[in-house]
């Protein structure tokens, strides 16, 4: 009888296998290899942000917080942070894509970033922003790219630019059960109309026109408006008007909540480069990532890095074998 055969047939047979199952197999895995999943628990868990927590919010009065982000790290710090809201905001074209303006970005771009934002996101509300030419020409237009944000990006909400003239577009999306963020007041999607990144409202006709914008946005079944770049006296009287939040981004205190892209209020950009007048810069990302990097530089060009402890150990004997092998082979 074969060997193979005898063995099978032992004593020992009768023993269950995972008597000679490996320790190693037993414990937690050791990682070897050069990376590992970014993705871990917040140190405090929390529940996950509903529309509901979001009402409630708004009904105590208590501001709303809200925060861009565009990958899977900025997402994940900004969950782990506590933030209520999540936005993929299409300044993501200028900010993570080195575009001129957020007219350049495409939709498939935009669910890309969606996607990779939701895996991060275990506890914050996350909307994903309609870009431009994804939903002006119809609702039915407008319905189709929410349902594939929705669906492909695995967010929970969206958000489109626009007043009264959107209203129907915003129907349409919120009548199949899709949450909707409006955007009223400055509309960089059409900033060529507008002349430029220019403040909205400063004028009484201004001011109406924003305050019937939001209520159009309201009236159309929007969960929330985001007010941007509007004097902060017209922002808190226009919130006083609605009965949803306004969530403001250079439109001062009154607001029911606040939104700024991350790399702006992280400093994660070089100096030199200009920022909105409402931006509160509460980090200093790019100076810090410079110094580490500059760092790392220096240490790789005078052999500093790596040293021993960030090497594999090989066994002693092995070595020697291989470097016995390796010189009888030397002409």
């Amino acid at each position: 009888m074969p060997r193979a055969r005898s063995l099978l047939l032992s004593p020992l047979s009768s023993i269950s296998i995972a008597t000679f199952r490996p320790v190693a197999v037993l414990q937690t895995q050791i990682r070897y290899s050069s990376h590992s999943p970014l993705g871990s628990p917040p140190e405090t868990p929390r529940m996950r942000v509903t529309l509901d927590t979001l009402r409630s919010l708004h009904k105590k009065n208590e501001p709303i917080t809200m925060i861009t982000a565009h990958d899977f790290p900025s997402a994940h710090v900004a969950d782990h942070a506590g933030m209520d809201m999540i936005l993929v905001g299409d300044s993501l074209a200028m900010v993570a894509l080195g575009m001129q303006d957020t007219s350049e970005v495409l939709l498939e771009e935009m669910i890309l970033h969606c996607r990779s934002v939701s895996r991060a996101t275990k506890s914050a509300f996350t909307i994903g922003d309609l870009p431009m030419g994804s939903y002006e020409i119809a609702p039915e237009q407008a319905l189709q790219s929410a349902i594939r944000v929705i669906k492909e990006g695995r967010v929970q909400g969206i958000k489109l630019e626009g007043g009264t003239e959107m209203a129907p577009s915003i129907q349409r999306i919120t009548s199949v059960g899709i949450p909707v963020l409006g955007h009223v007041g400055l509309t960089p999607q059409r900033q060529n109309s507008l002349g430029g990144f220019r403040v909205q409202g400063k004028t009484t006709i201004g001011a109406l026109k924003v305050l019937e914008d939001a209520l159009a946005v309201q009236e159309a079944g929007a969960f929330a408006v985001v007010l941007e770049a509007v004097p902060a006296e017209i922002a808190s009287l226009v919130t006083k008007k609605l009965s949803i939040p306004t969530i403001g981004i250079g439109a001062g205190n009154g607001c029911s909540g606040q939104v700024l892209v991350q790399v702006d209020m992280s400093g994660n950009f070089p100096p030199g480069r200009f920022v909105p007048k409402f931006v509160k810069q509460y980090g200093n990302v790019w100076g810090e990532s410079m110094k580490a990097i500059q760092a790392y530089g220096s240490e790789v060009k005078s052999r500093a890095y790596p040293k021993p402890e960030h090497t594999y150990p090989i066994p002693a004997n092995e070595l020697s074998e291989f470097e016995r092998l390796i010189e009888s082979k030397t002409p």
